[in-house]
């Protein structure tokens, strides 16, 4: 087995193969009570799984350049997201003002590449008047407030925002809290976009949603590389990696450091996976976890599932005693220890235990025999040791030159010994 130190969080690129969990198999053996080490990387992928990206715009008319940024590369966006998530889906909504128009919904979330690039093919502008917009009431509505999204169940959902001013608080009653929440509600991440003028954040209002949601904020971005950054921006989210283990009692798993761990995506998680055995757990048996590794709380598919088998070593020694014999017939024998009339006495906590019979005077040995066999012991110095058949119910009579030394074996190779008192052959 591998027996590692913790480590400590480390990310590098991800593995050249592919996502997922490496190793994705451990077959290991322990004692109860051991606890295996394992080195486990988690490559998450470029783009979350299942993906709902809600692309939602500021189509106010100082935007007009940003969005026909987005309008050229949104076939790019498409087809890069769906070369690394064939399962993406895309909605499109634009806000304005709150007294114009402040939120539609131009296309709820669809598998449809054709209705995707239409709906942000029309996004059109409109007015704006003052400089605050309508973000909030968008935002709220996105989320699980208005529930103005058909979010599909175990979706990875992003909500793509990008604007140039900030927000009226309220907007059409609705607070930052309220949109806050909505989106959390709906555990929606906002990737936001400052484009433009660049005053999207200017009270603060998209570093509190974005990292409330556990979402980024890009600044600065020129108008005409909205559609790029966009594209980088779905590249480079963060990835909060979560495990859900299902083990059989006796088994568990842990990691150094502990999960969840919040890497950008793309990169790969290096833990430390500690699988113990508890000191009860049934020595000879064998004992699974299914390890489910989450991206952003959606299944990344079954690259991410690993599968843990352990046998429980038996540690137990058995015991063994030289027991009271019987004649040929089966009948006990009164003083059975001066007749040389034995019972190879053996047990286990497991079967498969055996029983051989050494001569303490000689390198003789004889057996291994089951547990419970009969015996008759004679001791003859001059003699040559020798394991021979008796009769009736006791199968052997073996001849040693000293006392006999009886070793058990169970099947996992733990011995325990006892000592048989050998009387002389009689003359």
């Amino acid at each position: 087995m591998t027996v590692l130190a913790s480590t400590a969080l480390v990310t590098v690129p991800a593995l050249a193969w592919g996502v997922g969990v490496s190793p994705a198999t451990v077959d290991e053996a322990a004692d109860p009570g051991e606890v295996i080490h394992v080195t486990k990387t988690v490559s998450t992928p470029e783009i979350p799984p299942k993906p709902d990206i809600v692309m939602l715009v500021d189509h106010t008319s100082s935007m007009a350049t940003a969005i026909a940024s987005v309008q050229a590369e949104m076939g790019n966006i498409i087809s890069t997201v769906k070369a690394s998530q064939p399962d993406a889906q895309f909605a499109v909504a634009e806000y304005c003002d709150p007294d114009e128009d402040p939120f539609d919904v131009l296309q709820d979330l669809t598998a449809s590449d054709a209705d995707a690039l239409s709906a942000v093919s029309a996004i059109t502008l409109c007015g704006g008047g003052d400089e605050p917009e309508a973000q909030l009431t968008g935002l709220w509505s996105i989320g699980d407030g208005g529930d103005a999204i058909s979010f599909r169940p175990g979706s990875s959902r992003i909500v793509v925002w990008f604007g140039d001013a900030p927000g009226h608080d309220p907007s059409n009653a609705h607070t930052e809290l309220d949109a806050t929440t909505s989106l959390v509600g709906a555990q929606a991440q906002v990737l936001a976009f400052s484009v433009g003028i660049d005053r999207l954040d200017l009270t603060g209002q998209a570093t509190r949603i974005t990292a409330a949601t556990g979402g980024t904020l890009v600044s600065g971005i020129p108008a005409g590389g909205v559609g790029a950054a966009i594209l980088a921006g779905l590249q480079n989210l963060p990835a909060e990696v979560t495990a859900a283990p299902v083990c059989d009692t006796g088994l568990s798993v842990a990691f150094t450091p502990a999960l969840p761990q919040v890497v950008p995506s793309g990169t790969d998680l290096v833990l430390d996976e500690a699988i113990t055995v508890a000191g009860n757990a049934p020595q000879g048996s064998s004992l699974s976890c299914s390890v489910t590794f989450l991206v952003n709380g959606a299944d990344a598919g079954p690259e991410f599932v690993q599968s843990v088998s352990v046998g429980v070593n038996d540690v137990t020694a058995p015991t063994v005693a030289c027991g009271p014999g019987v004649n040929s017939d089966g009948t006990p024998v009164p003083g059975y220890r001066t007749a040389g009339f034995y019972r190879l006495v053996a047990s286990d906590n497991l079967p498969g235990v055996t029983v051989t019979v050494s001569d303490t005077a000689s390198s003789a040995s004889f057996g291994p025999y089951p547990a419970g066999t009969y015996v008759k012991l004679t001791q003859a110095g001059g003699a040559t040791p020798s394991a021979v058949p008796f009769a009736g119910a006791v199968p052997w009579q073996i001849t040693l030159k000293g006392d006999a030394l009886i070793t058990a074996t169970d099947a996992a190779g733990n011995t325990a010994t006892a000592t048989c008192t050998v009387p002389p052959k009689k003359k």
